[in-house]
This record gives C-alpha cells, structure tokens and sequence, in this order.
C-alpha cells in the first residue's frame, strides 16, 4: 500500500505547486483562472478586485463620450496616472510593440485598442490581509504578478503582460512617533524620531504630514514617487542625501509580504539578512512592502543657490564652461551642496537662432547665511565671467525650511507632467574623477559626443558625498558601494513617436545601448562605479554589476531564500536573469 501512495503524493506535490512550471499561465490558457475563482478572490479582498482596460479605451469606443474628454484632460496628469490600475507614468511601458500592441491616446482615431503590458486585474489593497490574500492567489494559480505603487519607473516594472496587478495606492496611514523601538529590540534600543509610512503613501503626502510636526524625512522630488516602494528599496537619491545620507540609510523596519503569503517583520533585530536586501536591493523582487518605518529629522534654514551660465549656440566656450563647473563641483558638494543641473546644449530661442544653457540649483541645508555659500561660488565665477562670450547669472537666498523649498519650489501643485513615452540612461561619477587633474575634461568630452535634440537636457543629480559618503561605517545594506564615492549622477532620455514601429524602437534601443552609454561607462572604466537602478536603462547591459557590484551574489542568495519560485519578478531586478524579459517564461539554462 506504502508503494502506491507514494506516486501519488509525488504527483499531489507538483500539482500543489504550480509555480514550478517553466511559464506562467496567461490568460488566453486553460489554467487561467475562472470567473468563479475571481469572484472568491474579489470576495477574499472585500470588493477590491477589478477588470482593467488601458486607460484610453474610452476614447476607442466613443471618441466624443464624457469618459473620453476626462481621459484627454488628465492624459498628461501624474497623479491620476498613479491612481488608474491601467496607466503607469510613462506610456511607452503600457504598450506591448513586440507583440503590436497598444492602446496609445494619440493613436485612437485609426487603430484599435489593445491590452499591451495592462495587468488584466487590478487587487487595489488596502490592507497587509489585502496583499496576502492576492500573493496567495497569484502563486495558487501561477500567474504573472506586478506590483504597482504609483507606476513611476522607467524600467517599466509596474506592467507585465497577462498579470495580476496589486494596486497599493489606497494605503495611507502615516503614524509619526518621538522614539521608535524596532520589533524585537531591546525596550531601550529606541531609534529617535521616526514616521511609519504605509506602502501607498506618496512624497507629497508625507512631507505635508511631517510639516504639521516641524520634521523631515530624506525623499525625492517628483509628486508620484511613492517613498515606501522602489525608492527607497532601490536606495534612494535625495536633494538632502549630502546632510542625512540616503532614504535607505535611514530605513529602519519593513513590514513585508513574502512570496508565501505571510507578513512578516525586517529590521536589525530580526530577518536581518531581508532587512539588508530591502535598503538598496530593489523593489519588487523579495517581497511587498506593506509600510516602513524611516528616521525623521528637524526642520532647518536652507540656502539656495542658483546659477545660470549660457553662450550663443554651438560656441565651443559652453563646453570649456561646462568643465570648468565640475571642476568646481567637488568644493560645492564638500560645503554641503547637493541639487540638481540640467544642460542643455541646442535650446531654440526664435527661428534659426538657438543658445547653449546651463542651470544649477544647489542646497545647502542647516544653514542660514549667504556669505560662506557665495565665497565658495566665487572661484567658479571668476573663471567664467573671464570668458567674453559666456553669461552668467547667479543668486542665493535663505528659505526660512526644507519643506518650504518642496512645496514652493521642488514640487509645487499637485501633479507632474507625464504621459509620454521615456527611455533612461545613467551613470555615477566619482568624486576621484573630478578632483583629478583631467577628470572634469573627460567628463565633459563624453557629454559632448551625444546627440542633443533642441530642447533636450542632460540632468546631473548632485545627490552623494557628504553624509552619502561617510555612512558605510554606519550602515551595512545592499546599497552599491559605488554610491559611497559618487559625486554626481547624471542622466539622460531618449523618445519615440507612438507611430514608431518595433524594428525602429529597436535601432534606437541598439543605439542607446551600445552606443551612447558606453561613452558614459568609458569615462571611469565599463566596470568601475555604476548606475542607479531607479533610474537607468531597462536595457541595461551587465545590470547586475551596475546596479548592485559586489553586492550581487548575496542579493540573489537572499532571493532564493525567500522567493525561491519566483513569484516576484521585474525587469532588471534581482533574480530576473532567471526569467524571460516580460517574466512570463524561466530561461532554460
């Protein structure tokens, strides 16, 4: 009899596990799961379950409908891009070109409204309990499953063709306290000020609650940007990393859904080794972040110090200005500076005239006079104005705070302006670099090789040094250790039509690969520093050295513990070289 039963429980044991097989169901296969099954997980999850469609199918079916005209109004909107289960921030991650398919709005008037890579459901959670039912469902069945937050990534890890989506936007409690004491810690092991951020809640949403209290917390800049997701999982750069380090220094505790359906604790007391992989390892790959829990800080005076510097168009004295900036750079940033600057070569002005342009906003935080901040400017500024054909503008101001400068200044309003289509490509550059004899010539040299369109910026992100720098004494996580001598992240983007067709998607993806981001890693050596995985090429070649060094291999162990089968999958995240592109079918090795 013992012989008999143990075919069967062999047999009983594969049939248990469906995510075994080598690909995931979708949706036009027998295992994809009935109605009925979908009616008992909308049931599971309280009436959260819903049948997505792209966002501009009503402009397919009835181009003149109400529905349509509220489409075409808040196309470009950021914040009800967020908030739609069938959008994501940029357009070109909602479509499927190697299959042709898309649903684009500009293209509604003669071509027909497909899925593309839209999740065909949408669990929008509301609760650790919601995730967990969803996760169970998704594994039982072997789908395809994504997990959006607000659909700001431009590796387009928020979509995946024939998925499950899990929509965490509806969680958004904010519990701000004087003392936090991880779980399991000592009673007097309190970590300071801190605020538990639920998975949904937006940067916006936490700096305003944080005002109320005269705290901060280190964050991004862009309305969308969910502080809880990929951002801080992936490391997070912020205009205050240079004061406070990065949003991943200053994690303290995960509360997170694993691949099994369990909800479970990291931090330095226990799971410790999910708590390393969590700060700079990447979202969506080792579990669900249902909330965190981050330090805060008190708010404190700021200068901002803003410099504009232009020529004629094409005169080569803007490329000469440009190397003498970040030649300057390393003295800015080691004074606390940290900000942002966007080039822009080709800018039109009127018709077949055009200017060279660069302009620089830096921050210097904790500080409230303007005469130590403009004596460090000055060196730069007489090399400059020492240049007949170059014109420079510069300022600085004292901001009486920090969430002064975000609502007035960094993201004012309520929304950004997205809706396009968007491809990135990024570098970190090392403070050795510029403080070298031809470092900052170099640089600039590579920057000069790109094709720039009219109107296009190369952004520089002045977001390491400082506390960035001096912090791996301090924290041990998955970040890249690239970030401890990083100085600048720069980055660029390149577009298409929504006519473009996939063969010619695909030379300027080849371009861009192959081309272009190879003068950017031959700058300091294809294997020397890296890039930020947040914001860098969903083709990214060698992505696991760029993103993560030699961090890598205790990542993908760490992966393998906890997510063994895979059920947690995005482009370019770790594990993902285990899988097809879309993650729907596991690579044959």
């Amino acid at each position: 009899m013992n012989r008999l039963l143990l075919p069967l429980f062999i047999i009983a044991k594969a049939v248990a596990v469906p995510s075994s097989a080598p690909c995931r169901c979708q949706s036009d296969e027998p295992c994809w799961p009935s109605t009925q099954q979908w009616t008992t997980l909308n049931h599971s999850i309280h009436g959260n379950l819903f049948k997505v469609q792209p966002v501009a199918m009503p402009c397919y079916e009835s181009p003149s409908s109400t529905a349509c005209r509220e489409v075409t109004a808040l196309w470009s909107n950021s914040s009800w891009r967020a908030a739609q289960p069938g959008a994501v921030q940029w357009e070109n991650w909602e479509a499927w070109p190697e299959q042709n398919e898309s649903c684009y709005l500009e293209s509604a008037s003669y071509m027909r409204c497909k899925q593309g890579r839209i999740s065909r459901y949408s669990a929008i959670v509301r609760s650790e309990h919601h995730i967990q039912e969803a996760v169970r469902f998704a594994r039982r069945h072997n789908l395809r499953l994504v997990i959006k937050n607000s659909g700001h990534d431009y590796l387009g890890r928020s979509t995946a063709p024939h998925s499950l989506q899990i929509l965490t936007k509806g969680m958004k409690r904010i519990h701000i306290v004087d003392n936090f004491v991880p779980e399991g810690a000592p009673y007097y092991k309190g970590q300071g000020p801190a605020a538990t951020l639920d998975a949904g809640v937006s940067l916006q949403e936490m700096y305003a609650a944080l005002a109320t209290r005269n705290r901060i917390v280190v964050g991004g800049s862009a309305h969308t940007v969910g502080p809880v997701g990929g951002y801080i999982q992936g490391g997070g750069h912020s205009f205050l990393g240079t004061w406070k380090g990065m949003a991943s220094d200053n994690a303290l505790e995960f509360s997170v859904v694993t691949a099994t359906g369990d909800l479970v604790t990291a931090n330095a007391y226990q799971n410790r080794d999910l708590f390393w992989a969590l700060r700079g390892g990447g979202g969506a790959t080792f579990g669900i972040v249902a909330k965190a829990t981050v330090r805060t800080f008190d708010e404190v005076p700021m200068v901002l110090a803003h410099l504009n510097i232009s020529t004629n168009g094409g005169d080569p004295a803007f490329w000469s200005a440009m190397a003498d900036f970040h030649a300057a750079l390393p003295a800015l940033n080691a004074a606390g500076g940290a900000g942002y600057y966007f080039m822009l070569p080709n800018l039109p002005l009127v018709e077949n005239q055009s200017t060279s342009a660069f302009t620089l906003m830096l921050v210097f935080a904790n500080t409230s006079s303007t005469t130590g901040i403009n004596r460090i400017f000055e060196p730069l500024l007489e090399r400059l104005n020492a240049t007949s054909s170059v014109t420079t503008q510069y300022a600085s101001i004292v901001l009486p705070s920090i969430h002064y400068l975000i609502s007035n200044i960094l993201i004012p309003g309520n929304a950004d302006i997205t809706g396009g289509i968007s491809l990135l490509g990024s570098r970190l550059f090392s403070r050795d670099l510029l403080v070298s004899k031809d470092g900052p010539a170099r640089l600039v040299s590579a920057l000069k090789q790109f094709r720039y369109d009219p109107g296009q910026p190369m952004i520089g992100h002045v977001v390491a040094g400082g506390a960035v720098a001096d912090n791996p004494g301090m924290v041990d996580s998955a970040l890249h250790p690239a970030w401890r001598r990083t100085i600048v992240h720069i980055a660029y983007g390149r577009n298409w039509s929504v006519n473009t067709t996939w063969a010619q998607q695909q030379a300027i993806i080849n371009n861009f690969t192959n081309v272009e981001l190879p003068i950017l890693q031959a700058v300091e050596g294809a294997h020397e520093m890296g890039a930020y995985l947040n914001e860098a090429s969903a083709y990214e070649p060698n992505f696991r050295e760029s993103f993560w060094g030699s961090n890598y291999p205790r990542l993908y162990k760490i992966k393998q513990k906890w997510d063994p089968t895979g059920i947690f999958m995005a482009r370019k995240t770790v594990g993902s070289e285990d899988w097809d592109d879309e993650g729907l079918c596991r690579i044959i090795k």
